[in-house]
């Protein structure tokens, strides 16, 4: 039975191991936190087969610019000498193409729609309750111009067999009855579904740990030898692991720890906010995109997540307050009787999205270490695509063939 040694406890390095563990192969997982708060725990819960247009994308950079000057915005770039963010701004802008787009979408479209449907095939396992719920997403726009782009993109969705369609107000309250509504119309979404993300992880790391995999929290990589094209050890502090082969799954710390094997992979953090509110009203039912603010909203276990914002930046403790009010202020500009409070900073939760340059994941066998698959870059949407992911992850290290193609994800 190959030993596999998997860095990183996210989504992707649970579901990495789920999957390889259903493939005979004996897994231990290395991670510097105790499992308790990492990305995918404090996110919007969504998957998102919708989401086929990758974050590099034509006017993304003009909107980018505009943004930057608006402290509340939903996206920031830090400014500084960071030659990592000089790199991988040149890299994005020549990816920010409608060929890039068009190229991405199907590759994005099969990834989100095989991660859906091992959801729905997890949810039916015993010791599983993650409140999957496949009632779609509401994208509400205010303006005329983002309708004329949400119904572009519908378009474009119906063209690669993903169910959405364009509602007026009138049909948007129909499904949110209890909710009152200031918004022009809604695309709804209904390909795509939700969950509560802190059930999943727990019900996740239960089940790996009753069935023998080895999690190893608090186990920070700070070295890792290798002889020739092979990885032979990873050291954190005096503790020294080996295995047959490795997986790479640690988000937005992922270029730190490629480094240590002279592997360069381009990503940059991008924090995201997010807090809690009870809402006993229970008036949200379906989770709703708010298109011009960019703000999420996802209703879980009787309670409302609140979350947006992009900053990229090196990773950092800081909390900007202001990009916290920019959420809170845009809540009730869409819907008037939902008025979230001011959180105070010991309840937002952040977290460090792992950002590609051309807004597609990172997924297969390094060229440069041939026992090393990498599995980060999701961005947005590593929640989404983290089953898919530890599937391939899995298919890849059994040597089968994949259950989609993932030329467009090998490192690059």
């Amino acid at each position: 039975m190959a030993k596999v040694l998997i860095i990183g406890g996210g989504i992707v390095g649970l579901s990495s191991a789920y999957y390889l563990h259903k493939k005979g192969f004996q897994v231990t997982i290395l991670d510097k936190g105790e499992l308790i708060d990492n990305c995918s725990f404090g996110n919007a819960g969504m998957i998102v087969p919708s989401h086929f247009v990758p974050l590099a994308a034509p006017g993304m950079i003009s909107q980018g610019i505009r943004w930057m000057f608006n402290s509340k915005s939903p996206f920031y770039v830090h400014p500084s000498l960071n030659l990592n963010l000089v790199n991988w701004g040149l890299k994005f802008v020549k990816h920010a193409t409608k060929k890039h787009v068009n190229e991405s979408a199907e590759p994005l479209r099969d990834l989100s729609l095989l991660s859906k449907k091992l959801y729905e095939d997890l949810a039916k396992e015993p010791g599983f309750n993650f409140e999957l719920t496949s009632n779609g997403i509401l994208a509400f726009y205010k303006t005329q111009k983002a309708g004329e782009e949400e119904a572009h993109l519908a378009e474009r969705a119906v063209e690669l067999g993903l169910e959405m369609a364009v509602l007026n107000a009138a049909e948007c309250k129909a499904l949110q009855p209890e909710l009152e509504l200031d918004i022009l119309g809604a695309v709804h979404y209904r390909c795509d579904a939700h969950l509560y993300p802190g059930k999943l992880m727990r019900d996740l790391l239960y089940y790996l740990e009753q069935n023998g995999i080895k999690i190893q929290r608090g186990k920070e990589v700070d070295k890792i030898e290798s002889d020739g094209n092979r990885i032979t050890k990873v050291f954190t502090g005096d503790d020294v692991w080996e295995a047959d082969e490795y997986v790479l799954a640690t988000g937005s710390w992922s270029p730190a720890v490629a480094k240590m094997i002279n592997l360069n992979i381009s990503l940059m953090p991008g924090k995201g906010y997010s807090f809690m509110e009870p809402e006993p009203k229970n008036r949200v039912t379906i989770p709703a995109l708010l298109c011009e603010a960019r703000v999420a909203i996802t209703p879980m276990s009787g309670s409302i997540r609140y979350g947006g914002t992009m900053e990229l930046d090196k990773i950092n403790t800081r909390i900007n307050m202001q990009r916290v009010k920019g959420i809170v202020e845009a809540v009730p500009k869409y819907f008037p009787d939902l008025k979230p409070d001011m959180p105070a900073e010991n309840k937002i939760w952040y977290g460090f999205r792992p950002s590609s340059p051309d807004g597609l994941p990172y997924i297969g066998r390094s060229t440069e270490k041939k026992n090393l698959i990498v599995a980060t870059g999701h961005g947005m949407m590593g929640l989404s695509l983290g089953p898919a992911t530890g599937l391939l992850v899995s298919q890849i290290m059994s040597e089968i063939k994949t259950e989609i193609g993932i030329d467009s994800f090998k490192l690059r």
